[in-house]
């Protein structure tokens, strides 16, 4: 199976053993949680949050916009009324959330970035329930509460006495889960219109020309004359995003979109552990319990959901 083809749009009449769908599935979700080992190496060069932010959304729209064109040209064909869309998902939702997401890393740690990030389904749930009128269900209540209460310990909010965290970085912890499901609101309004694929390449597009002349990053340009700073930046683009969301997307085509967003839940175990193993973040035991809580409260909303997911609707996720 061409990876092109696969990233783009799926073949006719392709199948796939069961075994090998899964496994895919999981290696992309895998691949996402591995956004912290590109980024924290960045950070050793002088770079800030910014600029990684900058520099992973203007590689990303060069190599898709690169890939579409050679391989799929009609799906860079979109409508005019619909450029509000896609500056609201590449600005409002995925540049916001990359740059919360990756000052907790820089201030904090790898493990509670990602944590305090998959508050994301609460926020989701709670405005859905408003703009939507999507029905907030039993399962979603006990889902809020257990990411409540599991962010809550890994903060150190609870037990009384414990907080590790300072104010601004719980801050920027939920706002990064904020941010990033407003991607799912924002996005389900053009999700029937175009290509995931097409609204992906879109939204960074946008975001990447908003930050370019507002990060600064022109006056930070000596690091890129360092080999490895081109190795961790097209790392964290091929594998943990443009790689990362071809096979999930592969994968997904061929199994149960329930099943896929269960397998999906690997990737925030891929991120802690490379927090621990990798980078030597150190958890306590409440905050080893509150990321049990968060785990748990992802399941309960999976097996809560009544939306499908085509091979179309997939999470075209950008940090992941």
């Amino acid at each position: 199976m061409n990876a092109a083809s696969i990233f783009l749009k799926s073949r006719e009449g392709e199948t796939m053993k069961p075994v090998a769908a899964y496994g895919i599935t999981m290696l992309g979700a895998s691949f996402w949680g591995l956004t912290g080992l590109f980024v924290q190496n960045l950070y050793t060069y002088g770079f800030s949050p910014l600029h990684v932010v900058t520099i992973r959304m203007t590689l990303s729209m060069v190599i898709m916009f690169s890939i579409i064109g050679m391989f799929r040209p009609y799906l860079l064909k979109i409508h005019f009324r619909d450029i509000p869309y896609f500056i609201g998902l590449g600005i409002i939702s995925i540049a916001l959330f990359n740059w919360f997401y990756f000052t907790v890393m820089d201030q904090a740690s790898l493990s509670v970035a990602v944590v305090l990030l998959y508050t994301s389904p609460v926020f989701v749930a709670v405005i859905s329930r408003f703009v939507f009128q999507e029905i907030f269900t039993l399962n979603k209540v006990g889902a809020v509460l257990l990411t409540t209460a599991g962010c809550g310990l890994v903060a150190g909010f609870f037990p009384l006495g414990s907080m590790t965290l300072s104010p601004a970085v719980v801050m920027f912890g939920l706002a990064s889960g904020f941010f990033c499901g407003l991607y799912s609101i924002i996005g389900k309004s053009v999700s029937r219109k175009y290509h995931s694929v097409t609204i992906t390449a879109y939204s960074m597009m946008c975001g990447g020309l908003f930050l370019l002349p507002v990060s600064g990053i022109e006056k930070n340009l000596t690091p890129f004359l360092e080999p490895m700073v081109w190795v961790y930046a097209g790392g964290s683009v091929v594998v943990s995003t443009i790689l990362a969301y071809v096979l999930y997307t592969a994968g997904l085509k061929y199994i149960e979109s329930s099943h896929a967003a269960v397998l999906a839940t690997i990737e925030p175990v891929v991120g802690i552990a490379a927090g621990v193993f990798v980078f030597g973040d150190e958890l306590t035991r409440w905050q080893s319990a509150g990321i049990i809580l968060v785990f748990s409260s992802i399941l309960l909303s999976v097996f809560s959901t009544g939306n499908k997911f085509g091979p179309r609707g997939s999470r075209a996720r950008f940090h992941d």
